[in-house]
């Protein structure tokens, strides 16, 4: 089997010495006075003059502004870190005017996440130890997993959480060898209380790993509003009691997210997930709590890359497949004409079948993206017309006996 080159970050918890934390925290500061002052005169220069200004012009005035006494003390850190800032800021307004993303903003010195970029003219990495530009000692870098054999890190990247954990992020190429082919294909619903139901019949129950520390959050909450505003020691303590609960939630949710998506990976060849907006989900304020704590964009994510690194196929549908309606047994696909969230089980009026909410759309998902994947065909039924009683095509309809097909 062939060997793909992939661009792999791998991250480490390190832990720095009084120095090096006061030169990391001086490098994120200016990192961030850097980019707002560039965003200030990019916006200054489109609003005034409708002039674009583009990366080269904003590494000269960093030029000019090291020059300056009021901002001096930029040359006292990497400059490295700075002009990668400026590429950040280039790269933000790319995708901007290609409408990928929002209009930049200005980043913030309490909400804004803490990090600064070096390239290989800023760091020496040699015999596993790693020394930034400015200092003198190598990081104390916490090896949880080794790097690539022969790995030369192109990019280092030094950042700190809200709970004040060190992390440096080494990006290197790395060889992946495709998984071995496996005669077995999967769909996934996802679910809140069962986050992923399989076309197999197995359902995987959600953590909820926001609601088991909901009780120790809600506390740490109500002790940090009660601290008076400012930058005070009790303060600053309440808030980072906050973030290590925040924290503890987020890597436990990621790690289940890791160890469900290697083992789909690794146990189907074809993979087939349904199409949702999440982003537009979350706009129901009664059910984006537990949304955002199921993380079905970020398993998405995990599962596309992975597919794609290991050599399986990624099938995803579109969101406006109704795969809870429709009756998944062949030679039926019965279509309801509503299905409320509250009906977990229905019985199939033509053919008698009782289902499983959220198995039977797992088995649709699977029919359909296999067909698409075969046939290349649409995979969105329509209603029968009142006046013909046929169905009202907009787009190929896959009958369901040639989705059974399709699968076996």
């Amino acid at each position: 089997m062939t060997t793909k080159h992939v661009k792999r970050a791998f991250k480490y918890r390190f832990h720095p010495t009084d120095a090096q934390a006061a030169e990391l925290s001086r490098t994120f500061g200016c990192v961030r006075k850097v980019y707002n002052l560039a965003l200030a005169a990019r916006s200054q220069a489109w609003q005034q003059r409708a002039e674009r200004v583009n990366y080269h012009q904003t590494s000269a005035m960093l030029t000019a502004w090291k020059k300056t006494e009021e901002l001096a003390y930029l040359r006292e850190v990497s400059s490295v870190p700075l002009q990668q800032a400026l590429r950040h800021l280039q790269t933000a307004f790319t995708n901007f005017f290609a409408k990928r993303a929002k209009q930049p903003r200005f980043k913030s010195r309490k909400r804004s996440r803490r990090s600064a970029e070096y390239t290989t003219s800023a760091f020496r990495f040699r015999d596993g130890k790693l020394t930034l530009a400015k200092m003198a000692d190598p990081l104390d870098i916490v090896w949880s997993r080794p790097l690539p054999a022969g790995a030369s890190p192109s990019t280092v990247t030094v950042s700190q959480d809200a709970a004040g954990r060190w992390f440096v992020s080494l990006l290197c190429e790395d060889e992946v060898t495709p998984l071995p082919p496996v005669d077995a294909a999967v769909g996934i619903d996802v679910g809140i209380d069962c986050l992923l139901a399989l076309s197999d019949g197995e359902k995987i129950t959600n953590p909820k790993f926001e609601r088991a520390d909901r009780v120790r959050l809600a506390k740490a909450q109500r002790d940090l509003a009660r601290k008076a505003e400012g930058d005070g020691a009790n303060r600053a303590k309440a808030r980072r009691k906050v973030a290590r609960i925040y924290a503890r939630i987020v890597d436990r949710r990621r790690d289940n997210l890791h160890k469900l998506s290697t083992r789909l990976v690794r146990e189907n060849q074809v993979v087939v997930v349904e199409g949702l907006a999440v982003s537009n989900m979350l706009k129901n304020h009664r059910l984006a709590r537990v949304i955002s704590d199921a993380a079905w964009g970020e398993l998405r994510r995990m599962l596309e890359y992975k597919c794609d690194w290991h050599g399986r196929t990624f099938v995803p549908l579109v969101r406006w497949f109704p795969s809870s309606k429709l009756c998944s047994t062949p030679e039926c696909g019965y279509l309801n004409e509503k299905m409320p969230l509250n009906v977990r089980e229905w019985t199939c009026p033509r053919c008698g079948t009782t289902h499983d909410r959220d198995v039977n759309a797992a088995r649709n998902i699977l029919a359909a993206g296999l067909a698409v994947s075969a046939c290349g065909a649409g995979v969105r039924p329509q209603r029968e017309s009142s006046r013909t009683g046929l169905s009202a095509v907009k787009q190929e309809v896959v009958p369901t006996a040639r989705l059974r097909a399709a699968q076996l």
